[in-house]
């Protein structure tokens, strides 16, 4: 299959270029820099110059491909309004280009706000949230309906490996080591799920090759881990103290990111596991931490 990739020169992209052509398929990979493009050079993918605001760029890759993973993102939370938005442009873009021809689309959601504080299973369809702008689902949803194979990879928040700059870790490694102590709010007994990037590079292949218009599948390797749990792996790498942080000062400690340490959303991946015979093999989050990949 030749399959046109979004974001395929991200963290999580190049995990799914390199999964793809592993695999035998030929990939057309998005890029808007040299830099990019040589990256898929060297990856054996082939390039296509462009950007997820470029939307003639986006509408010749898909006429291009037997199917399309919009693995494809603006990671800019100053403006999380505006990427939402783009992002959704993007899906209804490329949705245009596949109408009517039953080709596939996978696109990437979230496992974080299913359903919180419960265990988030594939059959849970939460409802639009104003307060959480991003609509790659319903996106997906509408173009189920007018002959596109789209489904959804809801992925973990935290998706970890080697080279992992920018996530959930990241982000809370380098607040503990601004603030001189690793900590949680409460009891820190909310969960987050999470996947390696390696194994997420898989589920979005296999999603692809078994794409069923309006499926949920979810990449999370681990069910549910406490950010207390990985608050003391953190502590203990970076050799500082581990300290609980009341609610009313989640603000002045963790800044903007104080949302995403208090989320709470254990989810399940059994269904999707049976359904695309996904079984993850690498290492869990706990043992990167404590390999030190993130504290290097």
């Amino acid at each position: 299959m030749r399959v046109f990739v979004t974001g395929a020169t991200g963290f999580i992209g190049t995990a799914i270029v390199q999964e793809l052509i592993g695999a035998g398929h030929e990939v057309l990979g998005l890029a808007r820099s040299d830099a990019s493009a040589q990256k898929l050079i060297d990856a054996g993918a082939e390039v296509h110059r462009g950007d997820l605001e470029d939307l003639e760029s986006l509408r010749s890759g898909a006429a291009q491909a037997d199917g399309v993973i919009h693995a494809g993102f603006i990671h800019d939370f100053t403006r999380f309004d505006e990427v939402c938005q783009v992002d959704k442009v993007a899906i209804e873009t490329i949705g245009q280009v596949l109408a009517g021809t039953n080709r596939p689309l996978i696109v990437t959601s979230g496992t974080a706000l299913v359903s919180p504080g419960k265990l988030a299973t594939e059959d849970i369809i939460p409802p639009f949230n104003p307060a959480w702008p991003r609509a790659s689902e319903q996106a997906a949803d509408a173009l189920a309906t007018v002959g596109v194979r789209a489904s959804v990879v809801r992925l973990s928040p935290s998706v970890h490996g080697d080279d992992d700059k920018h996530g959930f870790i990241p982000i809370l490694v380098n607040i503990a080591r601004d603030k001189g102590v690793s900590a949680y709010i409460g009891e820190g007994l909310n969960q987050w799920n999470a996947v390696h990037r390696l194994d997420a590079a898989r589920l979005y292949r296999l999603a692809l090759e078994n794409a069923t218009p309006g499926a949920r599948f979810h990449g999370a390797a681990e069910e549910a881990i406490t950010v207390k749990t990985i608050a003391e792996a953190i502590g203990k790498q970076l050799n500082i103290p581990v300290i609980s942080i009341a609610p009313e000062a989640v603000a002045e400690h963790f800044g903007w990111f104080g949302h995403m340490a208090a989320i709470d959303c254990p989810t399940s991946s059994t269904y999707t596991q049976e359904q695309l015979h996904w079984h993850p093999t690498h290492a869990t989050l706990l043992t990167d931490i404590e390999n030190g990949i993130y504290t290097k």
